[in-house]
This record gives C-alpha cells, structure tokens and sequence, in this order.
C-alpha cells in the first residue's frame, strides 16, 4: 500500500515536469506527506490537465454523510475499483498525485512487531506521477466543496514483494508517455519497475539514512 509520499521538488521544476501551472502556489511547499494526516497535496485531473491543484488525500464519495471514510480511502486497488461502492463513481474521475519518491516498511518478524523503512524512487530522483481517483464532496454544510483523491494501487512487483512483504502491494507509477492517455481513458502504462530502493532508513531518525547500492535493473 502507499500511506507515506515524498514530494520534494519546487513548484517550478513541477510545472516544467507536468507541462502544467499551479492554481497557486502559496499553499505548496515541498515536503513529505503521511496519508492519515490527510494532507493537501499536487494532483492534476481530467478536468483541468492543465492545472496543478491540490487536493486532500483520502477519497471521500459525494454520497458520504461525513468525512470519516476517508480513513479507509487513502489506497484503492485498481482490480476492485468498479465493484467497491466508496470509488465506483468515481472511475471515471481521473488524476495524477505528483511526487518523487514514497516510503515502505518491511515487516522483520510474522506480528511485524519489528520493522524497516525503505524510500523507494525513479533514477535521478525524477518527479513522477501516481495513478489516481478523485472526487468532489459537498459535506453537511453543501457550501463549499471538498476535492480528494485516492491512490491506486496494484500486485507488487519482484522488489516491492522483498519490501511490502504483507500485503504485497504497491502503488501505480505512471509511464512519462502515458500520463494523459490515462486521464482521457485511453489506457494505463506504468513504469514500477524503474522504482530503486535508495534508502534503508533507521526509525529512530529520518536524518541518519543509509545509501544501499542498488543496481537498477534489480528486479
């Protein structure tokens, strides 16, 4: 699953990236996101490919009463999307979630009382793009609305399966070429197995990190 991202490039080198401006960039700042903050984070959507926006993650459907689903809508899997109700009407709603990088754990025992954190990325530490959802929530007040997103994910690949050794899954990268094919309905191409493990990072800080030489045709 994918509950931790890593955006760490300016608004600028976003907009060269993505061929894309920000709606506006007083509220970007380039940071690492953690899922169950539901934080705002660059998305561009179907409707407005030419606009970097930024939106909640954690999908709420415009059906939803409150706010509370999103706990359970940070990730959605790309095989169920159609049959589970919290994203059927949105599938038609699609968006890239911009970032650099994202960050796993491994889990050391069978309870995972004992874990490890890898930061997984594309060489060079280039901007990519998740493949995602999003939808647009009126809440109780039905004044102004909520724009959120979920993150899709898909089987892990032979790398992710040693890191995301649970579930085993991992989230979808979309290919350079195919991120507008993906948000006109023309088809989905990823690029997961261009993902390197870069890091292999000790919990008690994020700053003593470690460099793990990893060939990037590992997998």
């Amino acid at each position: 699953m994918c509950f931790h991202s890593k955006q760490s490039t300016s608004a600028q080198e976003l907009e060269n990236r993505f061929k894309a401006k920000f709606e506006s960039t007083e509220c970007y700042s380039p940071q690492i996101h953690k899922g169950f903050q539901y934080p705002k984070t660059p998305v561009i959507t179907n409707n407005d490919p030419e606009i970097i926006q930024l939106f909640n993650w954690g999908l709420i459907p415009n059906w939803a009463k409150d706010g509370r689903i999103k706990e359970n809508t940070l990730n959605a899997q790309i095989e169920t999307i159609n049959e589970k109700a919290s994203f059927r009407d949105s599938v038609n709603n699609k968006c890239l979630i911009l970032a650099d990088g994202f960050f796993e754990w491994q889990w050391l025992d069978e309870k995972g009382k004992r874990k490890q954190k890898y930061l997984l990325h594309l060489p060079n530490d280039v901007p990519f793009a998740f493949a995602g959802l999003w939808s647009e929530w009126l809440g109780k007040s039905k004044d102004e609305p909520v724009y959120t997103y979920t993150v899709l994910t898909t089987e892990a690949n032979e790398l992710m399966r040693k890191i995301h050794n649970t579930k085993k899954r991992m989230p979808i990268i979309i290919s350079n070429g195919n991120e507008t094919d993906w948000l006109i309905n023309k088809g989905l191409a990823m690029q997961n197995d261009k993902l390197i493990l870069k890091y292999k990072i000790p919990e008690i800080s994020l700053r003593n990190t470690r460099h793990i030489a990893t060939p990037k045709n590992r997998f």
